[in-house]
């Protein structure tokens, strides 16, 4: 009967560990979703397109930069113009992209909380071309 208690004792504490191991591994599961898989927001951006290319050391991905038209000032007595700067994951809306700088777009995308590498630099990844057309002088 002595001898019970102890084996009884390293059981408990096993189940113990092997819960608390299967919560944080949960919890782990949950944070990187959240931060990294979960879209935070949906919208559309409008206004030329600047660039788009091909980049990146291990994973190439496309980043682009629109400019959309109005300006703000991020310092007193300075004046900038508004740019997005976001991903494209998709080949194909990246070739049209490509194909049309220059050109009016208007984009629709996706924000996630953090980047990962095969999915480009920036939080906001551009999932489908809603309109294009040539600037207006």
């Amino acid at each position: 009967m002595i001898q019970d208690t102890p084996v009884k004792s390293k059981s408990v504490m096993k189940k113990i560990f092997r819960w608390f191991m299967m919560i944080a591994v949960a919890l782990l599961a949950v944070v990187i979703w959240w931060k990294y898989f979960y879209v935070f927001g949906l919208g559309v951006k409008s206004g030329e397109l600047n660039y788009l290319v091909k980049k990146g050391n291990v994973f190439k991905t496309y980043e682009g930069k629109l400019i959309q038209s109005g300006f703000r000032s991020k310092a007193p007595g300075t004046i900038n113009s508004y740019e997005f700067e976001f991903s494209v994951v998709n080949d194909s809306i990246a070739d049209i992209l490509m194909a049309n700088s220059g050109k009016h777009f208007d984009l629709k995308y996706k924000e996630y909380k953090g980047t990962i590498p095969w999915r480009g630099y920036s939080k906001y990844v551009v999932y489908e071309i809603l309109n294009m057309k040539d600037i207006e002088n």
